[in-house]
């Protein structure tokens, strides 16, 4: 069999659509890291493949799907509950109950149904406070919150929702638990939020809000960014957590400033649960971008859980395809 390597990272086909395209997109990274959890200085190498498959009806519907090939291996945590001797799960992401790195979309107009591996609607409204990155993601410290919410309560088989208009976007998501039949199917993760942004003189501003429950669990959050054109860029994020075994309250900030090729940014994150403990961590990242996908990337977190201090740091080289 005749073998074919393109060159071109996209490939369009006409069948049955008015149009089709299919993409294959990457990222790879390379480096040095340290920590407190280390024994010492290591190495660092990490790579990602991502399958792209867009295409547009008759009728303008477009349409399309994704798999992240990182996202769609077993975890260790799922590897862990093989029986020893079987052969290996595969993917969930090729399982119609499950999720596995995969996504996919229709979307007419300003309306828009994802699926899948896919933020929330809380997640979804919500910018976290992060600016920069780092190839062992340092500034995700102790103090750090991605938003989440209670997205990945039931497996993470997210569907959401969307409608944007005039700067905003509104979003209603959920989450469904996909127990077995005899067993007593759990309250469902049901999402709501609204995020808009504008241009106001020398700065685009943004504002967020969401919520999500699932029974007596409940997560309020609101967020605010500005980004000038002098370079400057701020976030703030706050939100309250209600109804968990350790019900908290949580605050970030994130501070950049981006001069040609380069981007500094530091950021700061707090956990006050209402037990009377904390976490807190703070993150620092300098990138410089090299062109054609290439980043050099250093970066430092600094940790603190209910006492116990923790930093890690890393340097090296991001790069995308």
């Amino acid at each position: 069999m005749k073998k074919i390597l393109f060159a071109s990272t996209a490939l369009v086909a006409f069948a049955g659509a008015a149009s089709a395209e299919v993409a294959l997109s990457g990222v790879a990274e390379l480096g040095v890291i340290g920590s407190d959890a280390y024994a010492g200085t290591e190495f660092h190498t990490d790579i990602d493949v991502t399958f792209t498959m867009t295409g547009e009806a008759d009728n303008g519907l477009t349409f399309g799907a994704s798999i992240d090939l990182d996202e769609s291996d077993e975890d260790d945590a799922e590897a862990a509950i093989v029986p020893p001797g079987t052969a290996p799960r595969g993917s969930n992401a090729f399982a119609e109950r499950t999720q596995g790195g995969e996504s996919i979309f229709v979307a007419y107009g300003a309306m828009r149904l994802d699926m899948g591996d896919v933020d929330g609607a809380y997640d979804a409204a919500l910018t976290e406070a992060i600016i920069g990155g780092s190839i062992t993601d340092d500034l995700e410290h102790a103090g750090y919150n991605g938003n989440a919410g209670l997205d990945g309560t039931y497996g993470g088989q997210i569907a959401t929702f969307s409608y944007a208009a005039s700067g905003f976007t509104g979003y209603v998501s959920a989450e469904i638990d996909d127990q077995a039949a005899g067993t007593a199917q759990r309250d469902a993760v049901w999402g709501v939020g609204v995020k808009y942004s504008t241009a106001i003189s020398s700065a685009t501003v943004g504002f967020g809000l969401g919520y999500q429950s699932a029974g007596s669990v409940e997560i309020m959050g609101v967020s605010a960014d500005i980004k000038m054109d002098n370079g400057i860029q701020a976030i703030l994020n706050y939100s309250d957590t209600d109804g968990m075994a350790a019900d908290y309250k949580h605050m970030g900030i994130a501070l950049g400033y981006t001069m040609n090729a380069l981007t500094v940014g530091v950021n700061y994150g707090k956990y006050d649960f209402d037990a009377g403990t904390e976490n807190t961590g703070y993150g620092l990242a300098v990138n410089y971008d090299l062109g054609g996908g290439l980043v050099a990337q250093a970066g430092y977190g600094k940790s603190d859980r209910a006492g116990v201090e923790a930093d890690q740091w890393s340097l090296g080289l991001a790069m995308s395809f």
